[in-house]
């Protein structure tokens, strides 16, 4: 009798990400925020310590590059640390014990 009452509070209550308007609303909300940090940092006085700083968005740009630069290492990564599907289950060869210990 639960799970009835559970599954049709469910079906009413969605949460706030459940709702495809919700997340087209802080999509747009985020890429706003994302142009506006672009635009005034044509306006906005910076202490440049190097060259490459002179160039317009070059904090979002170095930003963006050293995010795809992680996933990339990241995806090399995987290939290196990935382990067996079953390498965690407990076996009886790999344990010496019985498994309803």
């Amino acid at each position: 009798m639960q799970s009835d009452k559970h599954s049709s509070n469910d079906q009413s209550e969605q949460g706030f990400f459940d709702r495809p308007s919700n997340i087209q609303w802080m999509l747009r909300v985020f890429y706003s925020i994302c142009a506006f940090l672009v635009i005034i940092d044509f306006f906005i006085h910076r202490h440049i310590e190097t060259a490459a700083e002179k160039l317009p968005a070059f904090y979002a740009i170095y930003g963006f590059v050293a995010c795809v630069i992680l996933v990339l290492i990241a995806n090399q990564m995987r290939k290196l640390l990935i382990r067996d599907e079953h390498y965690y289950e407990n076996t009886e060869s790999s344990s010496g014990k019985d498994s309803d210990q």
